[in-house]
């Protein structure tokens, strides 16, 4: 079953935090590099877990990454590491804490380079999966295949995130800046 198939057989009045992520933030672009960070963060901590798990703790990993402040995750020092291991709302896997460090310290460094990490993104627009797998492993650290896709998607760079049939698909689509679009309105890619 497709994600949108899952989430939109679910009650409009559902508690399951998959209806609003899919309905507003799936599929859709993101303009600001710490909340792009922060999607990062969540799709490398979902890696052997669920999306649903990852959704039901966002706030949990917003507050302990200090709301995801990119130049504040990039200083964090051995005491906030251990300080999120020891954080119950979060995942405690020290790859993925050290991963999370490592990767807004990168994400500085392309923000010099590029004027944002947004910029950097749309720079190397468009790739396929597998060169978008490749440029991700030569910066960030704990970025497989699944995990690139999944942000990338999630984001808008990569097609996907909606079925056609989707009632979300048309607003996903309508919310991609102009140079994604073809003429007809669909996703270019």
């Amino acid at each position: 079953m497709s994600y949108c198939a899952f989430v939109n057989e679910l009650p409009a009045d559902t508690a399951d935090p998959n209806k609003a992520y899919h309905d507003h933030a799936y599929g859709f672009p993101i303009e600001d590099d710490n909340a792009l960070f922060g999607r990062l963060l969540l799709e490398i901590n979902q890696a052997g877990l669920s999306w649903t798990l990852m959704l039901k703790k966002q706030a949990a990993f917003e507050a302990a990454y200090d709301g995801f402040d990119i130049a504040r995750v990039a200083a964090y020092s051995d005491a906030d590491r251990e300080r999120l291991l020891a954080d119950a709302g979060i995942v405690r896997n020290r790859l993925k804490v050290n991963a999370a460090i490592h990767n807004a310290q990168q994400i500085q460094a392309l923000q010099a380079s590029h004027g944002s990490f947004k910029r950097w993104l749309d720079a190397h627009h468009p790739l396929s999966k597998e060169e978008w797998v490749k440029l991700f492993k030569r910066h960030f650290k704990f970025v497989g295949g699944e995990i690139v896709n999944e942000f990338l998607m999630s984001t808008g760079y990569l097609p996907g995130a909606h079925r056609p049939d989707c009632p979300v698909y048309a607003r996903v689509s309508a919310a991609q800046p102009p140079w994604l679009r073809s003429p007809n309105g669909v996703i270019a890619r």
